[in-house]
This record gives structure tokens, C-alpha cells and sequence, in this order.
């Protein structure tokens, strides 16, 4: 693997999740959050096709040793069939290709032993890689539910008394701040408690209603107008 897509990985897999979650109160948290999925994704990429190329390498090398061996054994055979029918020039041709053949094959099996450690090498990366992908998108799934959450809980109809109180408090405090500092006097006289509220809403409710029944009763006695 190039130094330059090592380097990557381990930065990829250094950066962790406590380090993505830290960043969250960024401007836009979930699109910086899938960003780094996607770099995520395209180092694994890398890496694969990095993979590819080593067991391809591997793959020839393995053939062109089983190569040589079979042409070391034919020589063999050839070496003794020339030294039977009195030909050593035939046979000390062949006992040199043969050493020839004895002088590449260390350096194939060396080769292929370096090419394996590679190749499996780049199989952990990967494997390290889309582990560390799931935990990331775990962490992303919880992050988007969490928002959604709070998102639901605020805008619901279903708000508790204490929950509307408080914006209520928040809203008519401002005010109070801003009309205090514009006119010099206190803040308007309002309801302490929201239960406070509605019982004086529910007691004024009633005053009407007795009004207005007063004011029928009145107006079914003989010889009067209506004028209280």
C-alpha cells in the first residue's frame, strides 16, 4: 500500500466516533457527519482497489512459479533421456536452465510470501474500515432520531402546562424589558400562573353569564324596556 493511502486509513481510523459527535454543534452537523461517510467511503475504495492489484500480483506470481517447477521436473526427465543416449551436451544445456530455474524460484516464494502478508494486510484495513463505517452510521442514526425528537417534542400540540408557561414567561418578560425601558414604568400588570389565568378566565366567563341573565329576567317583567 503507497505511504499516502496508509497514512489515510490510519486517519480514518483514528478518527473515531467521540471525535465526529464532538463536532455536532457545527453549522450543518448531519451534512459534515455524512461528508465524513463519504471520505470514509472513498478510502475504503482505495484500499480495495489497492487490494485488487496485490492479489492480481499474487495470483501471477503463483502461476509463474508453478511454471518453473513444472519446466524443472521436464528437464529432469530431458536431463536423464540426453545422459542415457550419451548426449551431456543436451543435458548439460538442460542442468543450466535448471539452475537458472533453482536461482528464481527463491526470489518468487519470497515475493509471494510479501505479496500475501500485503494482501491480507488490505483485508483487515477493509474489514477495520467498514466496522469502523458502521459505527459511524450508528452514531449518525442516533444523532438524526435525537433531533427528530426534539424537533417532535417541541413542536407538539400536546406541550405541557409548565412547557407553555415558560415560553409564555420568556415572551412577556422580554416585553415587560422593552416597554420598562421605553416608557420609564413597570411592566403591564398580567396572570401570575397559567392555572391562575384560566380560573380568572372561567370567573369572568361566569360574571357574564350571570350579567346576561339578569339582564333577560329583567326584560321579562310587564312594563319594562330592558334599560338597567
Amino acid at each position: 500500500m503507497a505511504e499516502t493511502l496508509r497514512s489515510r486509513v490510519t486517519r480514518a481510523m483514528a478518527g473515531g466516533v467521540h471525535a465526529l459527535l464532538d463536532r455536532i454543534e457545527d453549522r450543518a452537523p448531519e451534512a459534515m457527519m455524512e461528508q465524513a461517510l463519504r471520505e470514509l467511503d472513498q478510502v475504503v475504495d482505495e484500499v480495495r482497489h489497492e487490494l485488487g492489484t496485490v492479489t492480481a500480483n499474487r495470483h501471477l506470481a503463483q502461476q509463474r512459479h508453478a511454471e518453473l517447477n513444472r519446466q524443472h521436473d521436464t528437464l529432469k526427465v530431458q536431463i536423464d533421456t540426453a545422459l542415457g543416449q550419451g548426449r551431456e551436451d543436451l543435458a548439460r544445456a538442460a542442468v543450466g536452465r535448471q539452475l537458472d530455474i533453482e536461482t528464481q524460484l527463491p526470489l518468487l516464494e519470497a515475493s509471494l510470501a510479501e505479496l500475501a502478508q500485503q494482501e491480507g494486510e488490505h483485508r483487515g484495513y477493509v474489514d477495520a474500515l467498514l466496522a469502523k463505517r458502521r459505527e459511524m452510521e450508528a452514531a449518525l442514526s442516533q444523532f438524526r432520531q435525537s433531533r427528530a425528537s426534539s424537533a417532535g417534542t417541541a413542536a407538539s400540540p400536546g406541550s405541557s402546562a409548565a412547557q407553555i408557561e415558560q415560553r409564555m414567561a420568556g415572551a412577556t418578560g422580554a416585553f415587560d424589558r422593552i416597554y420598562e425601558r421605553q416608557t420609564g414604568l413597570g411592566g403591564v400588570a398580567r396572570a401570575g400562573r397559567l392555572e391562575d389565568a384560566s380560573k380568572l378566565q372561567t370567573l369572568e366567563e361566569l360574571v357574564r353569564q350571570t350579567q346576561i341573565e339578569a339582564r333577560l329576567a329583567q326584560l321579562k317583567l310587564p312594563g319594562t324596556d330592558g334599560q338597567a
